[in-house]
């Protein structure tokens, strides 16, 4: 598949020749120098950078373990630094709210939070996110994409998952966060192909240029901002 190297060449995909924007679930690959961002985006058109996934790593500390950095740490404000100027999508997904309070105070472009859904009343370790912890993301113009993780897995659940979101920081700053394969759980949308399912169960809510906004608009706003 051809590589989505530009805020250019994403305008210029079709349907009919799949492309890829590549992504890195963790900023691990780093390993605390920041000349491996550079020659990530230049020899691997590294374009999103999730910088936290399974461990409290050099950039900062996770939602599902004890916090060890107080947040972001010097390296991974470095790192956001580097990505604005480099032209590439910040991800916050996995992150603790103190991570991305400070990622907030630090980017000069939006954010994305690739993959949770909210609750009130997050519990320890959890995944979810507080209204607080996503009008974050939405203060710097950013976007949170939704899990479909629901206690009845169908699109219609899922559908209402996304709309307590939009209710909470608006339809400009929701997406869709999928997390395709890598569920431990039943997925309320376990293949694209039922994306046209989902778009029918959020029309009863929104209007075809929200829902569109919604599957993907969005995302398209913050990546032509993040690489101009």
């Amino acid at each position: 598949m051809p590589f989505v190297k530009s805020a250019a060449d994403l305008r210029a995909a079709r349907a009919s020749q799949p492309s890829v924007i590549v992504t890195s679930e963790g900023g691990d690959l780093l390993e605390g120098r920041i000349e491996r961002l550079d020659e990530a985006y230049q020899r691997w058109q590294l374009r999103q950078l999730q910088l936290t996934h399974y461990r409290p790593n050099e950039l900062g500390d996770i939602q599902t373990e004890p916090a060890e950095k107080g947040g972001l740490t010097d390296f991974g404000a470095e790192v956001i630094r580097r990505c604005n100027s480099l032209g590439i999508v910040v991800d916050v997904a996995h992150g603790t709210f103190n991570l991305v309070k400070r990622a907030v105070a630090t980017t000069n472009k939006p954010l994305v939070l690739s993959h949770t859904a909210l609750s009130d009343r997050p519990y320890p370790w959890t995944r979810l996110i507080s209204s607080d912890h996503a009008r974050a993301i939405a203060s710097v113009r950013g976007v949170v994409g939704i899990w479909p993780v629901n206690q009845v897995a169908n699109v219609s659940s899922y559908s209402d998952s996304i709309a307590r979101m939009v209710d909470v920081i608006g339809v400009d700053h929701v997406g869709i966060g999928t997390d395709q394969m890598g569920l431990t759980g039943a997925s309320s949308m376990p293949s694209y192909g039922d994306l046209p399912q989902l778009a029918a169960a959020l029309s009863l809510r929104f209007k075809p240029d929200e829902i569109a906004k919604l599957l993907g608009g969005n995302y398209r706003r913050v990546f032509e901002a993040s690489l101009g």
